[in-house]
């Protein structure tokens, strides 16, 4: 059984609606897989937003909980971790590197195109290399530095913009985003 974790900030909005859609997605496909989410920058027990509990409801989703903040024993947990934002999967990586081989955006890991996979591959190659660099004090080459900024206008956004304190339209759009990448990651799951 694949087990799954979903990052967001606050774990009151993105992730949560993640959570509770994938659960009754892959429940409706037959597909057997542990859902959690949690949240990079809150506490444990605040509610999850009212927009995006109505937007689940909209769906015929009904989600208990409160927000979960971020653990090493989630991290341990999981043998895929989504963010909802490249801002998030940087931030986990740097509090556990050891989650490198299993973090991914929500919307890369769901991503069909190899050449943008081939992309982002080169374009943390390129992060590692400048991070150990300016490490000893060095910088990268004027070659080096051009490939990175082709990547980063190449590559599209990965990110899920937050709709916290936003209308419930907001709320529902974001929720088409998670859900459009949720359908791609159960067909991903199911064909492992």
């Amino acid at each position: 059984m694949k087990r799954i974790l979903f990052v967001c900030t606050g774990n009151t909005c993105r992730s949560p609606m993640a959570e509770a859609m994938l659960k009754r997605m892959a429940h409706m496909k037959g597909i057997t897989v542990a859902v959690r989410s949690a949240g990079v920058s809150t506490v444990d027990g605040l509610p999850v937003s009212k927009h995006a509990l109505d937007t689940l409801r909209e769906r015929d989703i009904d989600h208990k909980g409160s927000s979960r903040a971020m653990t090493a024993e989630a991290v341990e947990w999981a043998d895929l971790i989504l963010t909802m934002t490249s801002g998030h999967k940087r931030g986990l990586l740097q509090w556990f590197p050891e989650a490198v081989d299993k973090t991914y955006t929500l919307k890369e890991y769901t991503n069909i195109d190899e050449r943008v996979l081939a992309d982002i591959e080169e374009l943390e190659g390129l992060y590692t290399d400048m991070h150990m660099k300016q490490a000893l004090g060095q910088q990268l080459t004027s070659l080096e530095r051009t490939r990175l900024l082709e990547l980063e206008r190449r590559i599209p956004d990965f990110d899920i913009a937050d709709p916290f304190g936003g209308s419930f339209a907001l709320y529902a759009s974001c929720a088409q985003e998670i859900e459009t990448a949720l359908v791609r990651l159960l067909d991903k799951i199911s064909k492992r």
